[in-house]
């Protein structure tokens, strides 16, 4: 399959730089698989669409403040994005602005670090300080994706997490759920939806498009995800009820799938499921989502779920009603 096939062209005024002040008027187009239906409301009008006995099902992973400035003892600044906990010592790293050397000394505050490249990944070595990761995060800043052209502001400190955001260790956001409120939550459990929640870590495989011409050629990064026992358990009661379960997020998509696909049924571990047009979903019903990239993995995912023409039209009337794409964009609805 041709990555050329998921490809698109936005006009650049629809990249959302700001969230809506209000996260559920957000725009929320309902495409439905069955009659292949497109309609249009707003984000808080959600229970509309859903119904009593529907399970909800959110990623509560919290963005860590990934993001570092820190000044080399040689001069100069560099820029530092943690991407992964290697052990109790070391952290995996992006560095903008390293040059071409191959260790760095530099301060973060009035921190000093050590940074080292080995086969070609940086390592922040934290050393056999207590608490330092926790030190140096205290400098960082939320993640914002290269695409959100103004620096980090202090509101994105709270508008870059969900309201639900609970066990730290994304570096991505998952945000389709940045359209939900604690009062909107609420009104659909009130309505009888059953809303669960499940952690995935959001990692650097986010950031990276597809850069193989065959989509069956990309490996995705790895990535953590626990489901609770009992979250499980719920989940399997309704499906064998045939209650729709209806996923926030293409990180919990890949996290129900990974668990409900697998006959050894393991809650806990690392995924690298890689969901494109042709994978038979296993356990999802429905799918809550943002407009995504072009040539990105969670549109190829979208385009799994709801067929690549489909999504494809809802794109482009997304685009021609001006709906706001990407991490602080509108949302969709599939069913």
């Amino acid at each position: 399959m041709d990555i050329g096939q998921f490809d698109f062209q936005l006009p650049y005024h629809l990249i959302a730089q700001y969230p809506k002040e209000d996260r559920s008027s957000s725009r929320l187009l309902i495409f439905s698989r069955s009659d292949l239906s497109i309609k249009h409301d707003f984000f808080k009008n959600l229970g509309n669409y859903l119904k009593p006995g529907d399970v909800l099902v959110l990623n509560n992973t919290k963005v860590i403040p990934a993001k570092i400035e820190a000044e080399k003892l040689t001069g100069g600044k560099i820029e530092i994005l943690l991407t992964e906990k290697r052990d109790k010592s070391k952290v995996a790293c992006l560095v903008k602005k390293a040059g071409k050397k191959k260790r760095i000394e530099a301060k973060i505050g009035e921190l000093k670090v050590v940074l080292i490249k080995e086969n070609g990944t940086w390592l922040l070595d934290l050393g056999e300080y207590e608490g330092q990761l926790d030190r140096i995060l205290a400098y960082g800043k939320p993640p914002l994706p290269p695409y959100i052209k103004r620096k980090v502001e202090e509101s994105d400190f709270e508008r870059y997490q969900t309201v639900y955001a609970k066990v730290e260790g994304s570096i991505a956001a998952p945000t389709a759920g940045f359209h939900f409120t604690h009062d909107l939550l609420k009104n659909l459990e009130t309505m009888g939806v059953e809303v669960l929640f499940i952690t995935l870590h959001l990692g650097i495989g986010t950031f990276l498009p597809v850069r193989s011409k065959n989509v069956e050629d990309h490996k995705m990064h790895s990535e953590y995800f626990s489901v609770e026992k009992e979250t499980y358990e719920r989940i399997e009661k309704a499906k064998k009820e045939n209650r729709r379960i209806i996923a926030c997020g293409t990180s919990t998509v890949r996290t129900l799938e990974t668990v409900f696909s697998s006959e050894k049924r393991v809650l806990s571990g690392y995924t690298d499921l890689f969901i494109y047009p042709g994978y038979r979903f296993s356990v999802v019903d429905g799918l809550i989502t943002n407009f995504h990239l072009p040539r990105s993995t969670p549109l190829l995912l979208v385009s799994a779920f709801a067929g690549i023409e489909n999504v494809f039209r809802c794109y482009r009337e997304a685009i021609e009603k001006e709906y706001r794409f990407y991490t602080y964009g509108d949302a969709m609805l599939i069913l």
